[in-house]
């Protein structure tokens, strides 16, 4: 295990989750009159006391049969639906909690942010949280004096370093929680979706400094639902599923292949689930699309159903264009001003984009229509996708990669010689 930070084999979590037999629905005065009626009967002896009923058992595999290895210095992500037993293997690899099968071994010092406020001392001050933070990762008084402003400015709660943290807002927590985790220079910094909470601001600032870490040869594993946070930080990848690795490989692949799963499931069409309230004047009923040409230039056909429920000004139409991650890369509108009429009623549109030379890969559209910009009708998200199978490149043998943008723009370029300088 020279050049492994983190060896797994086999490992699983199984848990107990028990089952009362219960009515669907008792009310108040049923519960007290069967208890009237049963004491009664017991009183009077016209019937044994009963039993009561023994909750039924379920094991449930939060983890099952986990084998991986994580060298030093890797940058590794964890993605996965929610439930997929993400945050659970983290607290194993955290010793938060044990095993039930399988095996850990850890070269290293490890660091964990998992979630708001763990390990911290509510009652103690923030300042006092640090020092008790650093000696629980086995550093000496003096190591973490010598870090401790650093900590200080980048938790940004100078103000508040001898109050009680139980008294800290969400964000504090965080700030103050991943500056004592990243600052101690742990070998092993292990970090839960947990930096969601912090505004953009932060963010951006602890990417940044995981990137400096593992520049540094230090290991991360960054859970994250965040595709463009695991793309910009990690080299590689798990793709976690009902318990199970489905995956393990270079992150951009990773990031393919849980995007791409994720957006077929739903199709070319889209229609407003039956009994779906809104209280909107105009909302999509039906949606579908179609590409047709080919790459370079692809049409993208949308046939778009709307229903206006009550008479309203003109409205207009926005379409986003979003990359496998859900984030919009472009977004068309057909006019800015007002151009469908608000009378009650079936409305279509029949629209035809244009679409710009992409990358091959999965895309998803969003669609909206209000009367103007601050005034939403109706947004439905992620409801259609369509593929891009062929590379807007001629003759190009290498694979694309999303690193570098997902537009492909026509260029012209002309080539003056050197001349020749007689050496």
């Amino acid at each position: 295990m020279s050049d492994l930070a983190i060896k797994v084999e086999n490992l699983g979590k199984m848990y107990s989750i028990r089952h009362e037999q219960r009515d669907r629905y008792t009310a108040l005065r049923d519960v007290i009159t069967n208890k009237v009626k049963s004491f009664g009967k017991r009183f009077f002896g016209l019937q044994p006391p009963a039993s009561n009923p023994q909750p039924s058992k379920e094991d449930f595999w939060a983890l099952k049969d986990v084998s991986f290895d994580v060298n030093q210095g890797d940058r590794m992500g964890i993605i996965g639906r929610n439930g997929a037993g993400k945050t659970t293997l983290l607290k194993l690899l955290s010793r938060v909690t044990k095993p039930t099968t399988g095996k850990i071994a850890i070269k290293g010092r490890v660091a964990s942010l998992l979630e708001v406020g763990t390990g911290f001392h509510p009652e103690l001050t923030g300042k006092e949280n640090i020092f008790l933070n650093g000696a629980i990762l086995g550093m000496t008084k003096q190591e973490i004096k010598k870090k401790f402003d650093e900590i200080v400015d980048f938790a940004e709660i100078e103000k508040f370093l001898d109050t009680p943290v139980k008294r800290y807002s969400s964000g504090m927590y965080v700030r103050l929680a991943f500056a004592v985790a990243a600052h101690l220079e742990p070998e092993i910094l292990l970090v839960d979706e947990v930096l969601a909470v912090g505004d953009a601001q932060f963010q951006k600032k602890c990417l940044g400094k995981m990137e400096k870490t593992g520049r540094e040869g230090r290991t991360i594993l960054f859970v994250s639902h965040n595709m463009s946070a695991i793309r910009s930080l990690c080299n590689r990848c798990v793709i976690i599923d009902r318990g199970r690795i489905q995956f393990n490989g270079g992150a951009e692949k990773a990031i393919n292949e849980y995007s791409s799963g994720t957006l077929m499931e739903l199709g070319h069409t889209w229609t407003r689930p039956e009994g779906q309230v809104t209280s909107a004047g105009m909302v999509f009923k039906e949606i579908s699309i179609s590409l047709q040409g080919k790459q370079p230039r692809l049409l993208l056909l949308c046939d778009m159903t709307l229903v206006c429920q009550e008479p309203s000004k003109g409205f207009f139409l926005a379409v986003d264009i979003c990359d496998g991650t859900s984030s919009p890369i472009m977004q068309v509108l057909p006019e800015s001003s007002p151009f469908i009429v608000g009378i009650p009623g079936i409305h279509r549109i029949q629209l035809e984009i244009e679409l710009p030379p992409l990358i091959p890969g999965i895309y998803c559209t969003d669609f909206w229509i209000g009367s103007h910009y601050t005034n939403t009708q109706d947004y439905v998200k992620n409801v259609v996708t369509f593929e891009v199978t062929q590379s807007p490149t001629s003759d190009r043998s290498f694979p694309h990669s999303a690193n570098h943008g997902f537009l492909v723009p026509f260029s012209r370029y002309k080539y003056i010689p050197p001349v020749p300088t007689g050496l």
